[in-house]
């Protein structure tokens, strides 16, 4: 995993973020600070359609007040993009919209892998710690 070379710089004032890993049935979500740059598995969210899920992310957001979001964003293993990477940046533009928050893409590779491999009961919110650990060790 890696945060791609085209995110904007992360303001040094951003401490605290919540994470997605977006998926159409569940999304893991978990939230972290700069400080201790380690991440918390929070519930799952588990609702389908669109506008259920939106709805759910925006209430953790509410919920969390983070400075900003992270969104894991899939790729196939030789970086190509596929139908969930552009269903992902969807939901992190969506995201951006509503709640007018800056949102950050990082590269999900094998976050779900990793998270299995770990033994996770959760692969969805313990994949969301990994990519937001993955974020939060590249910040300066």
């Amino acid at each position: 995993m890696s945060i791609p070379v085209d995110t904007p710089a992360v303001p040094s004032h951003f401490q605290s973020f919540l994470a997605f890993d977006y998926g159409t049935k569940r999304t893991g979500v978990a939230v972290g600070n700069r400080l201790t740059r380690t991440a918390t598995p929070q519930a799952t969210i588990k609702a389908e359609g669109a506008a259920a899920r939106l709805a759910a992310a925006e209430a953790r957001v509410r919920e969390w007040q983070p400075d900003a979001l992270v969104i894991g964003v899939p790729y196939h293993p030789d970086g190509a993009a596929h139908e969930n990477t552009a269903r992902a940046q969807r939901f992190g533009r969506q995201l951006r919209a509503r709640l007018q928050q800056p949102v950050y893409e990082v590269d999900e590779r094998y976050s779900t892998t990793e998270a299995l491999s770990e033994g996770a009961r959760d692969a969805d919110a313990a994949s969301a710690c990994i990519i937001l650990e993955q974020f939060l060790r590249a910040l300066p």
